[in-house]
């Protein structure tokens, strides 16, 4: 137990009110909020060989900071936009008479505290706040803060995911990782939980292959793929609206059952909606396995110019999915890793073929190694469509 006087202050705030529940609108000084404030960056604890992550935040980028640490010292500096915290609803009282927001620490006798310095969670704005860190407490800036109280930890992800992917500001390898804070079903948290079972199982053929935050993982060598990238190409076999959803899931707890017409476009949307993960996984598995056991030269070849298993292919390989796995079984059904060698054997392609001399990078070489793989198993008429 830290032992810490008790310490509050007043700031004017507004009450608002909207779907996820009531947050405050306030103005508060840019040295309070610097003292207050604490980024909780998305980060890995591993433990006995088990990896968990922790967090919501993308770490502070040092240049970013010092950018912003100049910026603020400028004569027209402005930060228009408001800064989202999560406070502890211990810490945080309302007068609605007089429309100020008392915030202290808590340091209560139920063994629980909340220091001063770590009143407030950043949901947004880290870099802003981290940029008025020097800045003179003799001068005046203050800040707009969205404020939610007692907010559930998955809805803090949430808020920060919404407000950054919609912003393309953050990589998007974190902001689909923080899925796995939630406790209701999305596309999104299905697709993270399949493409991280695919980077942990030995017997995958993604195994520590998936940079699980976008960034390389401290003692892996053959990353070569985003957990962005695979997670993206699995939403489109579940899923056309994955925030309506998500929306759905979490107002309902169920979608609808997909008609025959949407199971053409998304064969795996069945087994979604009826919450059947692990299903989907093996099928996924077993295409990827299959092809990887096709072109064993080609999916192991991690030098420059290489193909198959980096992103470009990665993406040609799944783009085609749809097609080869409805010419083996229907929407839903289980496809064991042998029927898919045995079709992929009639595709002409040779390990040394997968090269960028002969699909380059870019969405021009995608779709090129895509449209060879449907000609040569006679899924396609060969005009590119």
């Amino acid at each position: 137990m830290i032992d810490e006087a008790e310490q509050a202050f007043e700031i004017p705030a507004i009450r608002l009110t909207q779907p996820m529940g009531d947050f405050f609108i306030a103005s508060i000084p840019h040295d309070k909020l610097v003292e207050i404030s604490f980024f909780d960056v998305r980060r890995m604890l591993k433990e006995r060989d088990f990896e968990t992550y922790l967090g919501i935040q993308r770490p502070l980028n040092k240049d970013r900071t010092q950018e912003l640490k100049q910026y603020v010292r400028t004569m027209d500096a402005c930060f228009p936009t408001g800064i989202v915290l999560a406070v502890d609803g211990r810490c945080a009282s309302f007068n609605e008479e007089t429309g100020k927001l008392t915030l202290s620490n808590y340091m209560g006798e139920d063994g629980g505290q909340v220091l001063y310095r770590q009143i407030a969670r950043v949901l947004d704005g880290q870099h802003r706040i981290a940029g008025l860190e020097d800045f003179p407490k003799d001068r005046k800036f203050d800040l707009n803060v969205s404020i939610f109280v007692d907010i559930e930890l998955e809805d803090q992800a949430y808020i920060f995911s919404i407000v950054n992917i919609s912003q393309t500001k953050v990589n998007k390898s974190l902001v689909y990782d923080l899925y796995e804070l939630s406790q209701s079903r999305s596309p999104q948290r299905t697709a993270h939980n399949i493409a991280i079972g695919l980077d942990r199982a030995e017997n995958s053929p993604l195994f520590h292959r998936i940079k699980r935050l976008g960034a390389a993982t401290p003692g892996r060598e053959r990353e070569l793929l985003t957990q962005a990238t695979v997670v993206e190409s699995i939403l489109p076999l579940i899923t056309r609206n994955s925030t309506g959803d998500r929306d759905t899931l979490k107002r309902l707890g169920a979608i609808s059952t997909p008609s025959r017409e949407e199971l053409k476009k998304m064969p795996l949307r069945g087994l979604f909606a009826e919450d059947e993960d692990v299903k989907i996984y093996e099928i996924i598995k077993n295409y990827i396995s299959a092809v990887a056991d096709r072109w064993a030269g080609a999916w192991s070849d991690s030098s420059k110019g290489a193909v198959l298993s980096k992103t470009n292919g990665y993406r040609a390989i799944m783009r085609v999915f749809p097609q080869i796995y409805l010419s083996l079984a229907k929407p839903g059904e289980p496809v064991a890793e042998f029927k898919y060698r045995s079709l992929l054997d009639r595709v002409k392609l040779e390990d040394a073929d997968f090269h960028v001399d002969n699909f380059p990078p870019g969405s021009s070489g995608e779709a090129k190694l895509a449209n060879t793989l449907l000609v040569q198993l006679g899924l396609s008429r060969g005009d590119g469509r």
